[in-house]
């Protein structure tokens, strides 16, 4: 299918290491025509991290989408009625941000845009990042795989070893999943041995 004139949120949670891998996969979104619209949480938006400044990193997505940050709950409200997207993404999804979505807590701008999307029963697409995916947030991570409209990048364990919990998505399958959940469809395999995809 065609991403072109699809209006797509786009939303950054915490994971400041995932960062760079996100950030090619917005550009074939919008190589592909797509109107991106970008969301950050207060997080992203504030803090500086070994990966970058919080500020910085807002400023290369509004210059890479020419579209300004979404950084409030008031400013994404709109999404749903009166600006609707044709699909939401977010990319990285931190276990924190995650536990949230699947209790029905709204206390970001990306978490709004995500309702604000569901509401209007369009889907929402998940790139997780996150340590515990396979611990205590297990049962949050297996409710939203159970809910209508919501769809999952391809993810595995990045560092079984290490880090037994840990799961991150394959951020370079983004795109094909967006495509895939705008005709209402999960990208598979969802589940993969991500830690031989040497990234």
């Amino acid at each position: 299918m065609t991403l072109k004139g699809k209006r797509i949120g786009f939303g950054l949670t915490g994971s400041h290491c995932t960062y760079d891998a996100v950030m090619p996969q917005i550009e074939k979104l919008i190589q592909a025509g797509a109107d991106v619209r970008p969301v950050a949480t207060h997080t992203v938006k504030s803090t500086t991290t070994r990966f970058g400044k919080g500020e910085e990193w807002l400023v290369k997505l509004e210059e890479m989408t020419g579209n300004q940050v979404i950084t409030t709950i008031v400013e994404a409200e709109p999404l749903g009625p009166k600006m609707p997207l044709d699909c939401m993404v977010i990319a990285p999804l931190t276990g924190n941000s995650m536990s949230k979505l699947a209790n029905a807590l709204t206390d970001s701008p990306v978490l709004m845009a995500a309702k604000a999307t569901l509401r209007n029963l369009n889907p929402v697409v998940l790139g997780i990042s996150t340590n515990d995916a396979l611990g205590l947030n297990g049962m949050n991570l297996m409710k939203l795989m159970a809910t209508k409209n919501i769809y999952f990048i391809p993810f595995g364990q990045d560092d079984p070893i290490k880090k037994p919990n840990s799961i991150v998505a394959r951020m370079d399958a983004l795109v094909d999943t967006v495509e895939a959940a705008i005709l209402g469809r999960q990208f598979q395999p969802v589940l993969i041995e991500r830690y031989r995809d040497g990234e």
